[in-house]
C-alpha cells in the first residue's frame, strides 16, 4: 500500500484499502491492524478562554500514519452549559474524507448516574457504518468506585466489558503513567484489549484538555468488533475526561 505525506500532521497519510466482502465500506483498514492511537488536537481558543469547542482527533497507527480523522459535532449552548453531558455526534473520516463510522449521543437532561446506569438513568451512543447501519452501541452500567462501559452489538446484546480504575487522574508531578481500562470478553471473562488514556506530556497535560488514547486488540477480532472498541474512546474520553472549568468538574 502507498504511503504519503500528510501536511501539517506531524505524520504519514495511508491510500485508501479495497473493498472487503462482509466489511463495511471504509473500515477495510482495521482487518490487518491491533493498535490505534487517538490524539485530540490543541485548541487555541479552548486553552485561552475556558470556552469549550468542538473536539478534534486525529486517529494513527503503531507507525504513525494517519488513518481516521474525528470531528465533532454538537450545540453550542449544550457544549457552554452542559460540558461533558452534552449530546454529540462524532464523525470519523478516512483520510479521503468519507466517513466510516458516526458515532452518536442524544440529549437526555437527567442521565449517567452510575448507580441506576442499567436503568432510567442510561446514557448510550449508538455506533454506524458510513451507510448508517448501526453495528453496535455503548453505554455506562451500574458501578460505584469503578467506571463500567458496556460495549453491545446491534441486536443489543452485551459483548465486551470496560472496566477502569478507582484512581484515573493524571499530572505533571505524580501518576505520569498510563491509565489503562481493560477490555474482557462476556463470553468467558477473558481480556481481549484495552483502552488506555496515555501520558501526553507535562506541558500538553497541564496547559491544555487534549488528551492522547490508544486501543489495541487482537490482529484477528472482527472488525466490527475492533471499530466499536475504537469508538468507546470518545465515550470514555466525554465521561470521565471532558470536565474543564465551565462545565464545574475535575479537571482531565
Amino acid at each position: 500500500m502507498a504511503v504519503t505525506t500528510q501536511p501539517g500532521t506531524g505524520g504519514y497519510q495511508m491510500d485508501a484499502m479495497p473493498a472487503m466482502t462482509g466489511t463495511p465500506q471504509g473500515l477495510e483498514y482495521m482487518a490487518s491492524i491491533d493498535q490505534l492511537i487517538i490524539k485530540q488536537k490543541i485548541e487555541i481558543v479552548e486553552m485561552f478562554t475556558g470556552c469549550e469547542t468542538k473536539n478534534k482527533f486525529d486517529v494513527f497507527n503503531s507507525m504513525q500514519q494517519q488513518v481516521f480523522y474525528a470531528f465533532e459535532e454538537s450545540d453550542t449552548c449544550h457544549r457552554l452549559l452542559c460540558g461533558p453531558d452534552r449530546g454529540f455526534i462524532f464523525h470519523i473520516q478516512d483520510n479521503y474524507q468519507q466517513e466510516v463510522l458516526t458515532i452518536e449521543r442524544p440529549f437526555k437532561c437527567c442521565a449517567g448516574v452510575p448507580w441506576c446506569a442499567d436503568g432510567c438513568c442510561q446514557y448510550p451512543i449508538y455506533i454506524y457504518d458510513g451507510q448508517r447501519n448501526k453495528i453496535g452501541m455503548m453505554r455506562t452500567t451500574n458501578y460505584c468506585c469503578y467506571p463500567h462501559f458496556g460495549i453491545f452489538d446491534n441486536s443489543d446484546n452485551q459483548l465486551y466489558q470496560i472496566t477502569g480504575g478507582c484512581c484515573r487522574c493524571q499530572c505533571p508531578f505524580c501518576c505520569k503513567g498510563d491509565v489503562d481500562f481493560p477490555v474482557t470478553a462476556m463470553s468467558d471473562g477473558s481480556q481481549v484489549g484495552t483502552v488506555a488514556k496515555t501520558w501526553g506530556g507535562a506541558v500538553r497535560e497541564l496547559i491544555t484538555d487534549a488528551d492522547t488514547y490508544s486501543v489495541r486488540f487482537p490482529v484477528d477480532m472482527h472488525v466490527i468488533h475492533k471499530a466499536l472498541i475504537f469508538a468507546s474512546v470518545f465515550m470514555v474520553d466525554m465521561t470521565l475526561y471532558e470536565y474543564n472549568d465551565n462545565s464545574g468538574g475535575a479537571g482531565s
